[in-house]
């Protein structure tokens, strides 16, 4: 019996306990595709309406010279000014050849207030040329103050013989030229005490500083205290000139004071207009009648005819296309 139950649970063990597991297999994946859609939406509408395009508006104020310009050369003749000779006379003879064939006056006055208050040189007027101008420049005598904003105070307003020639309806330029700083401290602390009288007297006004400019950029001066920081900060704060004093080309000091005082005859756009035939001008915000003014496409430039009056602000109102 023993051995019966014995055959019987080797059965069970051999056939019922016994079972196979089934395996699971992973994979790994190792590359990922992407799939792009394209944007098929429809692009925006260009520009091409009167309603779409952008209105564009130059402008300017017409300076008020109806007569020339009146020139004040302010000019140190110190000791100091011995070694810039050579470069003086280059820089005269280059701005005088820049001046217009009409409408100007010249004085040039010594940068001692003392001097320029008794000053009576005469002019020089269109015709004279680098010599007439040296020889008003060696009758100045020497400097003894380095104070050209009281030198133009002084001649401009305790000087008799500066209203026998400068006129009032006339844009003004003043030339400063000198290597040393401005020392007008007590009549005029500071530039701009000096550009607000200068602008009561005279609105249409240009200032040329031609000086030793800051030590970097100074092509012979390494000396700070010779930089002329007053008068640049006096043509600096009126939009006028700044010229290095070591420099051979002085013309910039005519030049761009001409750009400025000269009354406008045309003006340059500074965008290309679209529809010529809507350009509109505009003196003071009032539209300007049509006949009076030209566009012309192929320099896009408006002419005028007449001429917009002295103090005037022009507007000129355009369509134009931008750049996409």
């Amino acid at each position: 019996m023993l051995f019966f139950i014995i055959f019987i649970l080797s059965c069970v063990q051999d056939n019922y306990l016994t079972h196979e597991v089934e395996k699971i297999q992973y994979e790994v994946i190792t590359e990922t595709e992407y799939v792009y859609v394209q944007d098929t939406s429809t692009p925006p509408p260009q520009d091409t309406s009167l309603d779409l395009l952008p209105i564009w508006v130059d402008s300017f104020l017409q300076p008020n010279s109806v007569n020339g310009i009146d020139i004040l050369w302010v000019i140190d003749r110190s000791g100091s000014m011995t070694d810039d000779a050579n470069t003086i006379v280059t820089g005269i003879e280059t701005m005088i050849a820049a001046l217009p064939e009409t409408d100007w006056r010249l004085v040039m006055i010594n940068i001692s207030s003392n001097y320029a208050a008794m000053s009576q040189i005469f002019p020089l007027i269109p015709g004279d040329g680098s010599t007439e101008a040296w020889i008003m420049y060696n009758s100045l005598g020497n400097s003894n103050r380095e104070e050209g904003f009281n030198a133009v105070y002084e001649y401009i307003m305790d000087n008799p013989y500066s209203q026998t020639w400068m006129r009032q309806d006339a844009s003004l330029l003043i030339v400063f030229v000198s290597d040393e700083e401005e020392q007008s401290f007590t009549q005029f602390p500071a530039p701009v005490n000096f550009t607000n009288w200068l602008g009561g007297y005279r609105q249409d006004y240009h200032i040329t500083s031609i000086v030793h400019v800051e030590v970097p950029i100074s092509l012979c001066n390494n000396v700070v205290s010779n930089v002329g920081t007053r008068y640049l900060d006096a043509a600096d704060s009126t939009g006028g000139t700044r010229i290095d004093i070591c420099s051979t080309d002085w013309t910039a000091g005519i030049a761009e004071a001409l750009d400025q005082v000269e009354p406008f005859e045309h003006f340059d756009l500074t965008k290309r207009v679209k529809y010529p035939q809507y350009l509109q001008v505009f003196y003071n915000g009032i539209p300007e009648d049509p006949t009076t003014f030209r566009y012309e496409p192929t320099e896009n430039r408006v002419y005028f005819n007449p001429l917009p009056d002295g103090g005037v602000l022009v507007e000129i109102a355009y369509y134009y296309q931008p750049l996409h």
